[in-house]
């Protein structure tokens, strides 16, 4: 029963709940609240995943005979039938080489990223046209300037982060216009929005292509680069961002960078245009973010794990 409740919430948690959340509208007027919740579903449906596997194979400890776990393999071959114990020793090696595929593409993902913003972090600085900027100037020691007319906006996360500009997005933009533009890479920067990113390329790559769904990493995309725009506004006004967006709607960006623009452009306009505090609306989101995360553990992990106890305390 275990097994079969932790199943029927993992396939809900990856596949109607995300593709509600997806087509929502919601979600763009409480950003914050939803990329908490999404971050929730995510790690739900992880945990659910593993609790599956782990609560089916949990029957090879069921009590035998004599009341007693049958931990050695013969006893619970004997006891179980070899279709059962196959099929039970199978989903519990599947489980762990899941676990060790999410692992390892995790590490694949942060170190590949890593290496290819290092790369390229170098090679902007090299080519950094650096009359463009005080020096031992703080507010413009992380600014990169690129002397080409190609439109480039976008951000470098990390430990030396960098924000890149090019002189084909200086000459569109009035003062007002690049303060925005600034303000929405560093908003990236101080918020770590690219660990999020991170974090969901991984689950992304981590499944084949017939269980993942790009609807999620598309979602919560948009909802850092809302983030990004609404400390722009705080730090300029709606209307500016907006044209700054327009302006910069086709720059570009390499790999491992978050750009200022991208096909999601219209949609951001037109959001802060209608931008308005929806605390309700944030408050249901993060009650839901708490709820998918703690109610399914306590109840069912935690009868399973005082079941597990008592039959490892018996053995």
């Amino acid at each position: 029963m275990t097994a079969l409740l932790f199943g029927i919430l993992t396939i809900a948690l990856v596949g109607p709940i995300p593709a509600a959340l997806a087509r929502a509208n919601w979600p763009l007027y409480a950003p914050r609240a939803a990329m908490t919740l999404w971050q929730s579903i995510a790690l739900a449906a992880v945990l659910s995943a593993f609790s599956t596997g782990l609560a089916i194979a949990a029957n090879l400890l069921a009590p035998g005979p004599d009341g007693t776990p049958t931990n050695n393999p013969i006893e619970e071959f004997h006891r179980l039938g070899w279709f059962l114990w196959s099929a039970y020793v199978l989903v519990f090696v599947l489980t762990l080489l899941v676990g060790a595929r999410l692992m390892y593409t995790v590490l694949r993902v942060a170190i590949r990223t890593r290496a290819r913003r290092n790369a390229h972090r170098q090679m902007i600085d090299l080519v950094d046209s650096v009359e463009h900027r005080r020096h031992g100037d703080r507010s413009t020691r992380d600014l990169r300037i690129l002397d080409v007319p190609t439109p480039l906006a976008y951000c470098l996360p990390g430990l030396r982060s960098r924000v890149v500009l090019s002189e084909g997005v200086l000459t569109r933009l009035d003062d007002r216009q690049l303060t925005a533009v600034i303000e929405h890479e560093r908003a990236h920067l101080r918020a770590r929005h690219d660990l999020v990113l991170e974090a969901f390329i991984a689950l992304h790559e981590a499944f084949p292509r017939f269980v993942r769904s790009q609807s999620a990493l598309g979602a919560v995309e948009l909802l850092a680069e809302a983030l990004a725009d609404d400390q722009a506004a705080r730090a300029t006004c709606p209307t500016t961002v907006g044209r700054a967006l327009v302006a910069c709607a086709d720059a570009t960006a390499p790999r491992g960078a978050m750009a200022v623009g991208g096909p999601t452009t219209l949609v951001r306009v037109r959001r802060l245009g209608h931008r308005t505090p929806q605390r309700g609306i944030a408050a249901t989101a993060y009650l839901l973010a708490a709820a998918i995360l703690v109610v399914p553990t306590l109840a069912v992990a935690i009868p399973w794990l005082t079941e597990l106890s008592r039959l490892l305390t018996h053995a």
